[in-house]
């Protein structure tokens, strides 16, 4: 596995990063590392099973962030999504642009 990252900036000043050698996106404010959301691939399918924002940025949009960005990179690699994470289940399910990646 890579120990590559890709960033994208978002919205709010979070810059996310791909993670792949963690198997995580994260969201960085400035350089700290203000949380992030954990993934499994298996079968052309990524699993995303745990989202954390670390408390001192609780409140800035920085989950949303962090998982817009991850699902955006996911798709452009021709992977499915499989919400797990409650967080990312309940993203999914409010911003209905994603139900053609889901499974």
């Amino acid at each position: 596995m890579s120990d590559e990252r890709s960033t994208e900036q978002t919205a709010g000043g979070v810059t996310v990063a791909h993670n792949e050698a963690r198997e995580r996106f994260e969201g960085h404010l400035g350089d700290e590392l203000a949380g992030y959301a954990a993934y499994a691939d298996a079968n052309g399918v990524r699993d995303f099973n745990h989202t954390v924002t670390f408390p001192q940025f609780s409140g800035r949009g920085v989950a949303g962030a962090i998982v817009s960005a991850a699902l955006n990179a996911t798709v452009a690699a021709g992977l499915k999504v499989h919400p797990s994470c409650s967080y990312v289940d309940a993203y999914v399910r409010k911003h209905r642009e994603w139900d053609d990646a889901l499974v």
